[in-house]
């Protein structure tokens, strides 16, 4: 029964690494087509992130690498110390810093919007080409990074009320590693788009 129930952590995890590959495959696509354009249009993509806040880029990045450090936590107080509460208050914590991170966004995309800096916008119509593919870009990989900040909030709520209704315990916990691994991609992205966007030289 042991032997079964490790085979099964296995399993899982290894499901979870192909999933998490894919990911880093779709991201990676679009990473490349961004580099492909930045070489084509370096002065363009410098002068459309100059448009963008440092600090709102610079409060976000420091948002979710507090959330990866209370997911792992999290993970720590129930397979280590064997307490859910302080396992659930921590999981509590990082849905609070997912959400902060979105309302950051929605500020910062909000302030675009008002400027006109958005695909099919007049205003970014009138800009030179390499902008526009710059906010095209910075729209379509922020946007996508958004949903899977919703996703993993959506998944950790779960494990939340599974932890509290003890359907995840000491003994079953591989459920909530993989849920911390997804939050974990989900803060390495934006480490990769922070910079791409936000501290063009």
């Amino acid at each position: 029964m042991e032997l079964e129930a490790r085979d099964q952590k296995v399993f899982s995890r290894v499901g979870m690494w192909l999933f998490l590959l894919s990911e880093i495959l779709i991201f990676g696509g679009l990473f490349l087509v961004y580099a492909m354009y930045r070489a084509k249009h370096p002065a363009d993509f410098h002068a459309a992130s100059m448009e963008l806040s440092r600090f709102d880029g610079t409060l976000n990045t420091t948002i979710l690498l507090t959330s990866s450090l209370t997911a792992v936590l999290a993970i720590f107080s129930l397979q280590e110390l064997n307490k859910p509460r302080r396992t659930a208050l921590y999981l509590a914590a990082t849905i609070g810093f997912g959400f902060a991170f979105l309302v950051v966004k929605a500020f910062e995309w909000g302030a675009k919007f008002q400027h006109g800096l958005y695909p099919r916008a007049a205003e970014l119509g009138t800009r030179p080409h390499g902008e526009i593919l710059y906010f095209g870009l910075y729209f379509t990989m922020t946007g996508l990074h958004a949903l899977h900040v919703i996703i993993g909030m959506v998944v950790l709520s779960v494990m939340l009320a599974w932890v509290l209704g003890k359907k995840v315990t000491q003994q079953r916990s591989a459920v909530l590693e993989n849920a911390g691994l997804y939050w974990h991609l989900v803060d390495i992205i934006w480490i990769f788009l922070f910079p791409l966007f936000y501290l063009i030289s």
